[in-house]
């Protein structure tokens, strides 16, 4: 159960943050929450799929790291095995929380926020957080930049899935996964982009799609089905 508090130099001085990759901290996550902005990052290690979520009916792009929920393909003894870790991923103990204090009769900026649950805290090993004086150290910079590339790159999802459903390119797929035994299983319920409908655009919907910045991401998308015969030889090595 998550426990999720506005980090601050006092409270949280002594607490550090283990960066290691392991089941233990909770990387045993069949998928990630991705964003357009990183689908070229993502899209060089991963599947892009979408999902329909059930509380509101949206569309949202994840990362896939496995075939069946607690899989995670990408998790090894020696950690987790590919160049680029999705910033949803990367990010945790932290998280993007309400505002702060006003500033000039405006909403303060949005605070780091820190699971207090998290496996990953520590007060003997990890990175630390805060300086010996209270300032934050290069690795809490790096976490708030991130998480202020993640608060933004979630605003602008909902934009590129409006102009995905409007030239109809989302479309659902199943997908049958032989394991190394020879048994089988069935990856359904999500969605890619339907790679023929892209192609046939017309000039004018990709002339709209690029001046809106979403041809790329588009394009990555479609790139990254490539990783689905990746993820199914890593499925069959481990039985």
């Amino acid at each position: 159960m998550a426990r999720h508090a506005p980090l601050n130099n006092v409270e949280h001085k002594a607490l550090r943050v283990v960066t290691q990759r392991a089941a233990a901290y909770g990387d045993d996550q069949m998928y990630a929450l991705t964003v357009p902005a990183e689908f070229r990052n993502v899209q060089s290690c991963y599947p892009i799929v979408f999902q329909k979520r059930a509380d509101t009916g949206q569309f949202q792009p994840l990362a896939l790291f496995g075939f069946e929920a607690g899989e995670n393909l990408f998790l090894t003894e020696s950690g987790w095995d590919a160049h680029y870790i999705p910033m949803s991923v990367e990010r945790l103990p932290f998280l993007i929380g309400g505002p702060g204090a006003p500033q000039d009769g405006k909403p303060g900026p949005p605070m780091i926020h820190i699971d207090l649950d998290s496996p990953r805290l520590s007060t003997t090993e990890g990175e630390a957080l805060f300086l010996e004086y209270g300032g934050s150290t290069p690795f809490l910079e790096r976490i708030g930049s991130l998480l202020g590339s993640l608060h933004e790159g979630i605003a602008a999802t909902p934009a590129f899935i409006e102009a995905l459903q409007g030239h109809e390119l989302l479309e659902s797929f199943v997908l049958d996964v032989e394991h190394g035994d020879g048994a089988t299983s069935r990856l359904a319920g999500l969605y890619t982009v339907n790679e023929d409908r892209a192609r046939a655009l017309d000039g004018a919907a990709v002339s709209q799609l690029h001046a809106q910045g979403h041809l790329e991401p588009m394009y990555m998308v479609v790139a990254s089905t490539v990783h689905f015969r990746d993820l199914i030889e890593r499925r069959k090595r481990r039985g």
